[in-house]
């Protein structure tokens, strides 16, 4: 009898132990996607998305999980009101039309223990193509002010805006357009 107890109660302990996937929800004031560009070849100018939410589930034991992303394009941020409706027309974002950008996955690439890559699908005025968020950085710990759990990473991408019936002005405005998220998303 005490050998089935003490392998009941192993049982119970080794389960109760098993990683399980969590889900983080989209921290909106710590998540602000980034699109950068040249501009006739004299700067490299940076804008940037002010709303975005979603959700991260995320497996780490098993190596597994899933992305859902929303941004709001209307929230685009140029620094400069006048081009904000510029970058909202329609032959740049749509916004009429396609008020967001989204990106999908449920691919996350490991190397070892380290997540280092996501791939998944980014839909732009309706438009998806697969893209490969690298990340550049990723830690999951407890949030020091929260007391909750929480993960982070910035990731980046590269993508032309011509693939996404945006390219008007190419090349003298590049076509390629370096997109950066910077993501922070806590266990509720």
């Amino acid at each position: 009898m005490k050998r089935i107890t003490t392998l009941a109660l192993a049982t119970l302990m080794s389960t109760s132990t098993m990683a399980a996937p969590v889900t983080y929800v989209v921290d909106g004031t710590h998540t602000l996607p980034r699109f950068e560009y040249s501009h006739f070849g004299y700067s490299k100018q940076q804008s940037r998305f002010d709303k975005t939410t979603g959700t991260i589930i995320l497996d780490q034991e098993a190596k597994t999980g899933s992305i859902d992303i929303t941004i709001d394009t209307t929230s685009v941020n140029t620094g400069y009101a006048l081009f904000n409706e510029h970058i909202q027309d329609k032959d740049f974002l749509d916004t009429a039309n396609y008020p967001t950008i989204s990106f999908k996955s449920d691919e996350l690439v490991f190397d070892g223990d380290q997540l280092s890559a996501v791939k998944g699908k980014l839909t732009i005025k309706g438009i998806t193509h697969p893209v490969v968020l690298t990340l550049e950085s990723f830690l999951c710990m407890p949030h020091p002010m929260l007391k909750k759990d929480a993960c982070g990473a910035t990731a980046t991408t590269t993508v032309k805006r011509s693939d996404f019936n945006m390219g008007k002005h190419a090349p003298y405005v590049s076509d390629e357009v370096t997109l950066t998220i910077p993501v922070e998303a806590i266990n509720l």
